[in-house]
């Protein structure tokens, strides 16, 4: 009961940088653009984040700047993908780990200095309520994504800017040929993820564990962006997905609260693990992910 208690606990705070990138990225591949390099985008705006918050600057600044960071790494994705029309694989990759290089560049000198996170905001009589009463007990962050959530899903499903957006994936040309810029709307989708992706390396550094070290993203930017298929491209299941993943990485210290002789090396590994089973399930529904796919989605579009 105590480790069921713990994981409710701290499973929407962990599933936070997960589900921000994820939706990122789900909106970059609603326009058809497919970026590999959240890892390095999340890394970049963990580091920039930490140091303007350790600097001085407050927590809104450091969201500020670690989006900032995200956004610029991601509009040089951009450019080599939507200008000049290289492979999107391996620009992401390279972006990635240009990322990855930046933020450990510019954290060396902050490595295990740590900063005052954020406190939580409880919901009178719900947080009283015994086992769950911890899921109503968030920072601030966490409960402006669980509003931000359904924002998104309602503006790519019920407007006209959502409706243009999953044209611009399923159709490229289509969209070109009556008038719609398709270059600017997949610059602007790109940019949005990688804004998101800052934010959820910035909320990973001076609020989830409000400290820097190197490597401190973890894979966390490779498993948003195996959300993105986990959920079939939408944003009900894109949370829900973050949500079992923030749960299967707090398990590990649950499972040592309560004394469970399991080695430490593969509740590491577990979030990993998790990830390629659902995938591999996933993938094994051709049905699903053909109805919910993206047509033109890791294709370069020239008029």
């Amino acid at each position: 009961m105590i480790a069921i208690e713990f994981i409710l606990a701290g499973m929407l705070a962990a599933a936070t940088p997960f589900l921000l990138a994820a939706l990122g990225e789900l909106v970059a591949e609603r326009s058809g653009v497919l970026n590999l390099g959240v890892e390095g985008m999340m890394a970049l705006g963990a580091s920039v984040g930490f140091i303007t918050v350790y600097s001085g600057g407050g927590h809104v600044m450091g969201f500020v700047f670690g989006a900032l960071s995200g956004m610029a790494l991601a509009l040089v994705f951009a450019f080599v993908t939507l200008g000049l029309h290289t492979n999107q694989v391996a620009s992401g990759l390279a972006i990635g780990i240009m990322g990855l290089g930046l933020s450990a560049y510019f954290g060396k000198p902050f490595e295990s200095f740590t900063v005052t996170g954020l406190g939580k905001i409880a919901i009178p009589g719900l947080s009283d309520f015994p086992v769950i009463g911890g899921l109503f007990r968030q920072d601030i962050v966490v409960w402006l994504s669980l509003i931000f959530t359904p924002a998104l899903w309602y503006v790519l499903k019920h407007t006209k800017l959502g409706l243009l957006l999953r044209a611009v994936g399923e159709n490229p040309h289509a969209a070109s040929a009556i008038g719609y810029p398709v270059i600017l709307i997949r610059l602007s989708a790109v940019a949005f993820g990688g804004l998101m992706a800052g934010i959820a390396g910035a909320y990973a550094s001076t609020i989830y564990t409000p400290l820097w070290a190197d490597g401190m993203i973890a894979g966390r930017g490779w498993i948003a962006v195996a959300l993105v298929v986990f959920g079939t491209w939408m944003v009900g299941r894109v949370f829900l997905g973050a949500c079992l993943f923030g749960a299967v990485s707090l398990g590990g210290i649950a499972a040592q609260t309560v004394g469970l002789a399991v080695p430490s090396q593969l509740l590491a590994s577990m979030p990993y693990i998790v990830t390629i089973v659902v995938l591999g399930i996933i993938s094994s529904n051709r049905r699903l992910v053909k109805l919910n796919g993206i047509a033109s989605l890791g294709e370069p579009f020239e008029k």
